[in-house]
């Protein structure tokens, strides 16, 4: 969601903000600010709402500084407007704050502690730097009332302060919300995605929970809140400018949906050894073995992937699966069976409900998995085990190549489970030349993208609503379906299973409703799909059919290359990625940042 960067040393510090906060525009934001000062007692507080660029704007050449600290704000408290933005400052100027996360407590803060303070926003971070000032004006140092601050804040947050009158330091913590250290040459760097330092460093150091870092020039001094001393190793991020570019693309969306055949034959190098045998941890194998149930936890395009991997893991595991929306599971845990096993599926790895529940099941002591894109990430480090997805950096807010990728991952843990069970399904799915397939459909639907845009050209673009119809595992790829053409294109857009259309949807059938049928090969339901497809066409519907090619009439609309049933998931969510994609594009509007969303939602 919100991003932060800070840098303290470096005499281009408006430009490595600047430059930080472009690299996290991919998150999602409604107004940004920067907060830049020098040795000299130069100091600028600049803040717009909108695009990055209205930002740069209003930097004059003026502007300049030595450290310095800058924000991307996703609204939560307030609407989008210059007072509610970051960097907020104390009263009297002298402390200025950014802050990521949700202060639960805020308003009693207010109540108690600030009663009588001049507020200028409406938001929760103006009552943490008003509280630490409070603290300050009391007599304490500015560490000791930033301290204070902390033992009486409740939530999630990521902090980076500063003290207008020292260009030297940078204080930071968090609680919930992830927060890196990037470590320069001769100068350090806060933020919140590696992505956003990684023109100036590929070194960076972790934060926990409840950490404060005392950042200056040269130096790292992380402790608990009483004030005893970590210490802790840095670390290189896998990534460079390359992997985060767009190249010739016009959207990073559509780059991520063409590499997803390069996601799929990256699994294979890293998930299997020469011999063909799984090159998957051991122990994580044992861990599912031993387990009774298997529950997937996560939000959004994970829990849709989830779905489309549980047929899969189910068949090859012989263990039952069960699908838990994150943010429902956090509050409200169901019965568990005796020997539980956990997996959470996150492209981000920060993802906020998701670690909630992780907390939840780390205090019961129950083994879990995070099945993730980003090593280091919050439920990689805090899980019991962690499967990495290879897939590079995913900036579209909409998540294409993270989705495959996910189920991908789970098709290697379901198979080393299923051989090491000495299953016969799982010796005889031959894994790697099954997803060598599913990577050569990716790419031959990927050469049908005139034919598609000119779908979606007649069928869709100008309509308000639509439906993605389909049975069984093409059910589940129409919840992801559904869900990525609501997301980019803003059309009111639902995935139901087929036969449920006679018990309430069908009324929504209208002369002109778009309806998106899809049909992967199992023979057991595909008839039935196609008799819904003639009940919706009969009632007006505007229907386009994509279809395995195992299964293809004449004039089916979309064509997708057979692959193996376990990936038809796969395979059959690349033309409604592109459909998705092609509405927006015909719609005038940005497919990358979608209004409203965020890329890693790390509050609740």
């Amino acid at each position: 969601m919100c991003g932060i960067v800070g840098v303290v040393g470096n005499n281009n510090a408006v430009d490595i903000l600047m430059q930080g906060l472009e690299k996290l525009e991919y998150r999602g934001y409604d107004s940004a600010g920067i907060f830049v000062n020098n040795a000299k007692g130069n100091k600028n507080l600049i803040k717009s709402v909108g695009r990055i660029a209205k930002l740069r704007e209003k930097i004059g050449m003026e502007v300049a500084g030595t450290a310095g600290i800058g924000h991307t704000r996703w609204a939560t408290h307030g609407q989008p407007s210059e007072e509610n933005s970051h960097p907020h400052a104390s009263a009297d100027g002298e402390f200025v704050l950014v802050h990521n996360g949700v202060i639960e407590n805020y308003l009693e803060i207010k109540a108690e502690y600030l009663s009588d303070y001049p507020f200028k926003s409406e938001t929760d971070t103006e009552v943490a730097v008003a509280l630490i000032a409070k603290f300050a004006n009391e007599g304490l140092s500015i560490i000791e009332a930033f301290k204070k601050a902390l033992h009486i804040i409740e939530g999630s947050y990521a902090f980076a302060l500063m003290d207008e009158n020292d260009s030297d330091v940078i204080y930071v913590a968090k609680n919930k919300s992830p927060l890196l250290i990037g470590l320069g040459d001769g100068y350090n760097m806060v933020c919140s995605d590696a992505m956003a330092m990684i023109r100036e460093t590929n070194e960076f150091m972790e934060i926990h929970d409840k950490e404060l870092v005392v950042l200056t020039k040269g130096n790292v001094e992380i402790t608990d809140y009483d004030g005893n001393k970590v210490e802790r190793d840095s670390y290189i991020a896998e990534l460079d400018l390359s992997d985060i570019g767009k190249g010739t693309y016009p959207f990073y969306m559509l780059k991520e949906i063409d590499e997803q055949p390069s996601v799929m034959r990256k699994l294979i190098t890293k998930y299997v050894n020469e011999d063909g045998s799984m090159n998957v941890d051991p122990e994580i194998v044992k861990a599912v073995q031993d387990a009774d149930r298997i529950y997937i936890i996560a939000a959004g395009t994970s829990y849709n992937a989830g779905y489309a991997s549980k047929r899969t893991l189910e068949a090859l595991t012989d263990t039952p699966v069960e699908l838990g929306v994150a943010s429902e599971w956090g509050y409200d845990m169901p019965l568990l069976s005796e020997k539980p096993f956990f997996i959470y599926l996150s492209q981000s790895g920060e993802t906020a409900d998701s670690r909630q529940v992780l907390v939840k099941t780390n205090e019961r002591k129950i083994p879990s998995l995070t099945v993730t894109n980003v090593p280091g990430s919050t439920l990689s480090r805090e899980a019991t085990y962690t499967m990495l997805l290879h897939a590079g950096p995913e900036i579209a807010v909409a998540s294409t190549k993270a989705y495959t990728g996910q189920i991908a991952a789970l098709t290697f843990l379901a198979k080393a489970v299923g051989e090491a069970n000495n299953k016969s399904e799982a010796f005889d799915f031959d894994l790697v030349k099954e997803l060598s397939i599913a990577a050569q459909s990716i790419e031959a639907t990927l050469s049908e993208k005139e034919l598609i845009e000119e779908k979606v050209n007649e069928v869709i673009a100008d309509s308000r609503n639509a439906f993605y119809i389909g049975r069984a595992e093409d059910y589940y790829v129409a919840m992801e379906a559904s869900l990525k053409l609501k997301e980019v294109s803003y059309i009111q857009c639902e995935g139901f299973a087929a036969g449920e259309l006679k018990h309430g949807t069908i009324a929504l059938i209208e002369e002109g409703t778009p309806v998106i049928a899809l049909i992967s090969n199992n023979p057991k339901v595909s008839a039935h799909t196609r008799g819904n497809i003639m009940e919706v066409a009969a009632r007006g519907a505007n229907v386009l059919t994509v279809v395995e090619e195992s299964m293809a009439k004449e004039d089916d609309d979309i064509i997708v290359t057979e692959v193996h049933p376990y990936l038809a998931p796969i395979a059959m969510v690349i033309p409604t990625q592109l459909i998705a994609y092609y509405a927006s594009i015909a719609r005038g509007l940005d497919v990358d940042k979608p209004r409203n969303l965020a890329k890693a939602v790390t509050v609740e």
